[in-house]
């Protein structure tokens, strides 16, 4: 692997123009995967416009969006990483409701929203259709290996170190988490994109190197 540095323009406008090439007949889903100090939200919001230009229909969704109830996620404490790393995400429900219908044969009927972890109160929004070739960005922590149906994607590394600082004091208790994420799933060879985010302002993107 070799490491090619880019500036965030670059890396947005390459990401659209890989989007934007799939087969325009069908939809694309694609996670934008990463901790919350690699701000996976921020690149997923940074690509609608550039989608959009390139004449793709495109639907944000958040993960945080489909958690599972209080109760199931605080069995173990708030603060336990096991619980974080396997119990938070609904990934079931994210496939229902999002992923799956955006497959071959699909409705392209899906939820953008389930659950308000705040209000820890179901939040159903409407449902919307996606017009074929539409494109669904969907950001999050921990949403490799774990059977969603995502066409790309891009995983948001970060080196332990600038995880550890980046991430707030308050939720160091989830580094556990990520770091047991590193080790079973390795998301850094799942996924289809690796980019590293040790400094937002320069990020690098991972590259095999040719045979």
């Amino acid at each position: 692997m070799r490491i090619r540095a880019v500036t965030p323009e670059v890396l947005v406008t390459e990401l659209a123009d890989r989007i934007a090439a799939a087969p325009p007949d069908g939809w694309v889903r694609v996670a934008l995967d990463g901790a919350p100090a690699a701000h996976p939200g921020r690149l997923a919001d940074d690509l609608v416009a550039p989608l959009r230009l390139r004449g793709r229909a495109t639907l944000r969704v958040s993960a945080a969006d489909f958690l599972r109830p209080a109760s199931l996620r605080y069995e173990f404490g708030r603060t336990d990483p096991d619980s974080y790393y396997s119990d938070w995400l609904d990934a079931r429900a994210l496939n229902r409701e999002v992923l799956d219908p955006l497959a071959e044969g699909g409705t392209g009927r899906v939820v953008r929203a389930l659950w308000d972890a705040a209000s820890d109160r179901a939040t159903r929004t409407p449902y919307e259709v996606l017009a074929p070739g539409g494109v669904v960005l969907v950001d999050g922590a921990l949403l490799l290996g774990q059977g969603l149906s995502f066409d790309l994607a891009v995983h948001l590394w970060l080196s332990p170190g600038a995880l550890a600082r980046r991430t707030p004091p308050e939720e160091h208790w989830t580094l556990p988490a990520f770091a047991r994420y590193e080790n079973e799933v390795g998301p850094t060879g799942f996924a289809d994109l690796v980019v590293r985010m040790d400094d937002p302002r320069r990020p690098a993107v991972f590259t095999p190197l040719a045979d």
